[in-house]
């Protein structure tokens, strides 16, 4: 399951409307904001849209963040459900075995929440991977 996708976008407050009126009628809304000051710095400022059970909690579920695109950038950042933090750890050492760039290796990242549990990679063409065990989410 994807938890989360980044899309880098030219006018944070023109794509958060349409983002917000897309997905409205899917039960998505916009929900929060991230804002870098309160992380490391390769975490930029992000706009969370999310499903119904992303924003409220009750299940496993995925969001949107929207971010600033940087001149040049190209790529994707994907998010994906990992139902441990093992299985974070084995997703990331096969990455890494299949030739992935190191972007952060397995931690917990405490300033996005308690129990947020993740690695990053990066394939040969700058997409970027992030494994991710939620400890709040339920087992699926």
């Amino acid at each position: 399951m994807i938890d989360h996708v980044y899309i880098s976008v030219t006018d944070i407050d023109t794509a958060l409307a349409f983002y917000r009126e897309a997905l409205r009628p899917l039960g998505w809304s916009e929900f929060g904001t991230y804002r870098a000051s309160s992380g490391p710095d390769n975490v930029p400022d992000l706009f969370g849209i999310g499903d119904a059970a992303y924003v409220s909690g009750t299940g496993v579920g995925s969001s949107i963040w929207l971010r600033q695109r940087n001149a040049g950038e190209t790529g994707l950042y994907l998010g994906i459900v990992c139902d441990s933090n093992d299985a974070v750890d084995a997703a990331y050492a096969a990455a890494i075995r299949a030739g992935g760039i190191d972007e952060g290796q397995p931690a917990e990242r405490t300033y996005f929440a308690p129990g947020y549990y993740a690695a990053n990679v990066a394939d040969v063409d700058g997409n970027r991977l992030e494994f991710v065990h939620k400890a709040w989410n339920p087992p699926r």
